[in-house]
């Protein structure tokens, strides 16, 4: 049996699991410990140890169960849950990490960190040592000879067994579910004592009639163990929802077994005897146990909530039967999975074929405009449409909400911030906005690299803000929004901001820059993204070594994106970062320069006008508004005559607008990008290719930087004359 598929659905389910454990910690950290959210790391944690128990992941298994324990403790009130606890739990979820990515790498077999495996689980042991403070609680809960006799003076006799019961029968279907329930009981003698283990086989069928992958089996189980119940319930978490599981504690009451008796499908004297034979009753409280069970079935009233809401006319029996009908539905629709998790590179491949049927779509409607066949020239321009719903659908697939991004950052604010001893608020906004699940990815290590920068370069020293007036708690902020067809992710701090000066002198000492040379101050801050460039002045466990910013750029370029910088000194800096929606297909607006088509993405276009600029000129006056323009004919060098009648394409990008002169405006069309060859890595304003319906390639527009051609272009005395 080929298991590698369960073991990749396991390392992805414990990541989602860790990451949660993570969120509720710090969670714990900043808004206080709530039961829920200890609860949550809890059942992250137990989650992970069943499933690596399944797999025989003893690395796994050993370590969480320590951790487990912990946090049983935790939610038992017995430990008090502190700032220390939390950093080694936080670096427990770091180890546990460690162990998963040895199951992706096929090397789970073998300790990655024993130095931090050892120190961890001695932190652990610390909190597993009870402490007289934390007994006390426990010690008022003991049950002493006074307390049975007045259990049994309230009409709730206690027995005498000092033992656990558990009545088990597992659902139909547990094996082919994939469960094992004997491993069950394994686990289960691993957090204590079976006494005593009767099996259950009065379902079993006749031979004829047996299914082999049907369960018939039960078992009543006297169990010895200091776990309290949910610690016990938590071993059949896996099978609870189809299984029938009774657990009942040391000293039950005879009323607590009446109901067992009375629910589990063996005669009651029968199960007695079970339980006599077992130890965990005595004959004469069985004997008791059966009196009271006759005397309740005879006298006393049995009847359901709903059936008593019936009998005392409160509701109709429809009403009642209705909400029962509900209540499961709501269950079982809960239970099942609404997401089906398909690997990134199918959802690749749909992106391809849709990209070639709209090219092949294109390419059927320009031959039917050709034939003038109008019958012919609907029926395509219907099947258009579909492929371009198709489309939408296809690429909405791999959008995904930055947030998967943002949620890392809690973490890394919170160790950055210890190591350098600062106090920073963590502020996200805007974590819904969805961008394409391969840029998400590839923009998580810019982002990371940024959010240091700002705590470690941006943000002061307490005592620094504080004789500034500001508050001790500097403020780091991500924000995500769409603009004009893109995705802009903002990372903004509130510290000292950049000076200009600094980054000048720096840039002169290191021969980046002529000493008479005059920047501005914007000018100025670009030096930062210049490879090996840094104003630290020493070298820390952050920064300092000069390698990040140039990386940051490169990366941001790579996915079509802009990086600009915006910083007040004394206020803070904002850096933003513009991105495309996706990389695959767009909606393009073509243009035609002496027989050669260019695409522009269609969100940044805003309107096209007669281009009437005196010859010469590199500006137009657009309704009293000075607008800078590039000729493309110019730009690329495109051979041929200008047409009778030129056009100017105004775009609009980052709240500024320029424009293209350009032959003819083709119109609208889907556009699929196909990258461009490495050998045009260095050809600036073009962002990559597509293949029109003709078979043609056009050519597609990189706008950004288009923009800083036609912004730098613009000299002032230009402007000063056009005004």
């Amino acid at each position: 049996m080929d298991l590698s598929a369960a073991r990749d659905a396991l390392v992805e389910e414990s990541r989602e699991l860790l990451a949660n454990m993570e969120k509720a910690l710090l969670e714990i950290e900043t808004e206080g410990p709530t039961q829920e959210r200890i609860n949550a790391v809890f059942r992250a944690a137990h989650t992970i140890k069943g499933s690596a128990g399944l797999f025989g992941l003893d690395l796994i298994v050993s370590f969480t169960h320590v951790m487990e324990s912990v946090l049983d403790r935790v939610r038992n009130q017995e430990v008090a849950i502190d700032d220390a606890l939390l950093s080694v739990l936080l670096r427990c979820g770091d180890y546990i990490a460690k162990l998963v990515d040895a199951i992706e790498t096929g090397s789970d077999r073998e300790e990655p960190d024993p130095v931090t495996r050892a120190a961890l689980l001695d932190k652990l042991e610390t909190h597993l040592t009870p402490t007289p403070s934390a007994l006390a609680p426990i010690a008022e809960h003991a049950v002493t000879p006074a307390d049975a006799k007045l259990e049994r003076d309230n009409d709730g006799a206690a027995v005498s067994n000092e033992n656990w019961h558990i009545s088990l029968r597992f659902g139909r279907d547990v094996l082919k579910n994939g469960m094992d329930p004997v491993s069950f009981i394994h686990y289960l003698s691993g957090i204590g004592e079976i006494v005593h283990l009767h099996t259950i086989a009065s379902d079993l069928p006749p031979a004829a009639e047996m299914d082999a992958e049907e369960c018939y089996l039960g078992f009543e189980i006297d169990f010895r163990s200091d776990a309290d119940k949910a610690k016990i319930e938590s071993v059949f978490e896996f099978v609870r929802e189809d299984s029938r599981i009774r657990i009942l504690p040391p000293r039950a009451k005879m009323s607590e077994y009446i109901a067992v008796i009375d629910a589990i499908a063996v005669t009651g004297q029968k199960l007695g005897e079970i339980l006599v034979q077992g130890g965990t009753l005595t004959q004469s409280e069985l004997n008791e146990i059966l009196a009271l069970q006759r005397t309740t079935s005879v006298g006393g009233n049995t009847a359901r909530l709903g059936e008593l809401l019936i009998e005392e006319h409160m509701v109709q029996a429809p009403v009642v039967a209705a909400a029962l009908s509900k209540q499961k539905h709501e269950e079982k629709r809960s239970a099942e999975s609404r997401v089906i998790k398909v690997e990134a590179a199918k959802l690749d491949q749909l992106i391809n074929l849709v990209g070639e049927l709209v090219i092949a779509s294109a390419g059927a409607r320009i031959l039917a405009d050709r034939s003038r066949q109008v019958v012919l020239s609907e029926a395509l321009a219907e099947v258009g449409d579909l492929v371009g719903q198709i489309r939408d659908g296809a690429l909405n697939m791999r959008m995904i909400p930055i947030g998967e991004v943002f949620q890392r950052f809690p973490r890394v604010v919170r160790d950055v911030s210890q190591e350098l001893g600062k106090k920073i608020d963590l502020v996200i906004t805007g974590a819904d906005t969805e961008l394409d699940k391969s840029m998400v990815e590839k923009l998580a290590d810019p982002l990371m690299h940024i959010v240091r920068n700002a705590i470690d370069h941006g943000i002061e020293p307490i005592d620094v803000r504080e004789a500034a007036g500001k508050s001790a708690q500097g403020k780091v902020r991500l924000h995500a929004y769409h603009e004009s067809g893109c995705v802009v992710v903002e990372i903004s701090d509130d510290g000292k901001g950049l000076d200009a000066q600094r980054i000048k002198a720096k840039a002169i000492e290191k021969g980046m820059i002529a000493a008479d040379a005059v920047l501005s101050d914007s000018e100025a801050y670009k030096l930062i993204f210049a490879p090996g460039f840094s104003t630290a002045e020493q070298i820390t466990n952050i920064s300092g070594r000069g390698v990040g910013m140039d990386v940051v750029k490169r990366s941001i370029e790579a996915l079509r994106g802009d990086i600009e910088l915006e910083s007040t000194r004394g206020q803070g800096t904002t850096l933003r970062i513009r991105l495309p929606l996706t990389l695959a297909i767009i909606n393009g607006f073509q243009v035609g320069v002496s027989g050669s088509v260019f695409v522009v993405p269609l969100d940044m276009v805003e309107e096209c006008v007669e281009f009437s600029a005196e010859s010469g000129h590199d500006y137009t006056n657009l309704r009293g508004q000075i607008l800078p323009f590039i000729r493309l004919r110019e730009l690329f060098d495109v051979q041929g005559e200008a047409g009778p009648r030129e056009n100017i394409v105004v775009v609009k990008y980052a709240n500024r607008k320029f424009g293209l002169v350009v032959d003819e405006l083709l119109g609208e069309a889907q556009t699929v990008i196909k990258p461009l060859s490495k050998i045009f890595n260095n050809v600036k304003g073009i962002s990559g290719s597509s293949i029109l319906g003709t078979g043609d390639v056009a050519l597609i527009l990189d706008v950004p930087t288009l923009m800083q051609q036609a912004q730098s272009s613009r000299a002032p005395d230009k402007l000063s004359q056009a005004q």
